[in-house]
């Protein structure tokens, strides 16, 4: 059997997350498995790399799945894109090494987060950026950002009841670019919690309207009480933006 891995792009607005659900409920997972099967002449179960949300978007995304099809593999965008709606696209497509996870091999991820701050809302970012009519303060914001770098314990800005073995996880990088009305916050870690990345941009926002102050964030951390942190913001303004991989698929996603 050939391992293939995938690079997939997704507007994630009419989806209910990447995981495979129960029958009739739109995923992009299951949208993909049943493209990739009509494609490949047999049932195809399909690895993401990530369990994104319900109206998360992905401008990078990889998934594995094993075939014995024999398409060459730069063919193999095209011919899955035939099968698939205009919200979801593969971009590229490599064979891999027989012991290649598309979740288990990836080695850290990049999730951006954009925020729409004007008082009227522009309906063209609707489900592609937060809105957000409040004053922010950039540099607050930006000070914020930095405090969530390194390795700490997350418990505070993830979903309460949400089970992990672990809640520490590494953050390599944690900033935020402004372009005219429009906030990017960048987080790369080796992992995420559930709705990490949602909360931190909560408490981000926080921290930029004077609520708290940034430099509150390492004591709230500490106490690992989700309440103290900002709100989990609304779904539509978070993308996997990057993943990274060593082998064929490495190459395939710089």
């Amino acid at each position: 059997m050939r391992n293939i891995a995938l690079k997939l792009r997704y507007d994630g607005t009419a989806y209910h997350g990447w995981q495979v659900q129960r029958p009739g409920v739109p995923t992009v997972g299951a949208t993909l498995e049943a493209a990739l099967s009509r494609v490949c002449g047999h049932e195809v179960k399909a690895t993401g790399c990530g369990r994104t949300d319900a109206g998360v978007h992905a401008l990078s995304y990889c998934a594995g799945f094993k075939t014995d099809c024999t398409i060459p593999v730069p063919r193999m965008p095209l011919a899955f894109n035939t099968a698939l709606p205009d919200d979801i696209s593969v971009l590229d497509a490599c064979e891999e090494l027989g012991d290649f996870n598309a979740i288990l091999s990836c080695e850290k991820k990049e999730y951006i987060y954009k925020l729409s701050n004007t008082r009227i809302r522009d309906p063209f970012l609707q489900n592609r950026a937060c809105f957000y009519p409040g004053a922010l303060d950039y540099k607050r914001m930006s000070a914020a950002c930095e405090k969530f770098v390194g390795t700490h314990d997350f418990a505070a800005v993830r979903s309460v009841g949400s089970e992990t073995k672990s809640t520490v996880r590494t953050v390599f990088w944690c900033n935020i670019e402004r372009a005219g009305d429009v906030y990017t916050m960048s987080v790369c870690a080796d992992g995420f919690l559930y709705n990490m990345v949602r909360a931190i941009m909560g408490t981000v926002v926080w921290c930029g309207a004077g609520k708290i102050k940034p430099d509150d964030i390492p004591a709230l951390l500490e106490r690992g009480e989700r309440r103290l942190a900002g709100p989990t913001m609304p779904p539509g303004g978070l993308y996997m933006s990057r993943v990274w991989y060593p082998g064929a698929a490495g190459l395939m996603f710089k």
